[in-house]
């Protein structure tokens, strides 16, 4: 199962502004379906192994890890309307049922919560409590 949008695994809050087609990460696993994956144990500690560095990660895990700091740099600015929407579903999910996995992964890509702060304003309206 692809799940290049659970990029949002990773407390990425997302900018509304939509961009040029050729400025997107691929589209190529939009139409995945994240809940079957959220909701299997086995799989979504698979891809937290794999974005934590603690494991082996699928093709689309590796595309995943490799653009999560661009996507944290850049408000997710390559991101597709899909791939925000996923995101904020992940991001939710994360935090209210796995908030261990999230602080784990926050400590790696944000270890001093510059970008936890910098989207926090962002998630609430959105309805997430970072």
């Amino acid at each position: 199962m692809k799940v290049f949008a659970i990029l949002a695994l990773t407390f990425v809050a997302v900018s509304t502004a939509p961009q040029p087609a050729e400025e997107h990460y691929t589209d190529k696993y939009d139409s995945i379906d994240i809940d079957s994956i959220l909701h299997n144990e086995r799989l979504y500690k698979k891809y937290v192994a794999c974005l934590a560095n603690r494991g082996n990660c699928s093709p689309d895990g590796k595309t995943l890890r490799d653009n999560l700091p661009d996507a944290l740099q850049t408000e997710c600015k390559k991101c597709t309307e899909k791939q925000k929407e996923l995101a904020d579903k992940v991001l939710k999910f994360s935090l209210e049922t796995h908030r261990a996995d999230y602080d784990e992964l926050a400590k790696l890509y944000d270890p001093k919560g510059v970008y936890a702060e910098k989207y926090r304003a962002e998630a609430e309206k959105r309805g997430i409590k970072i």
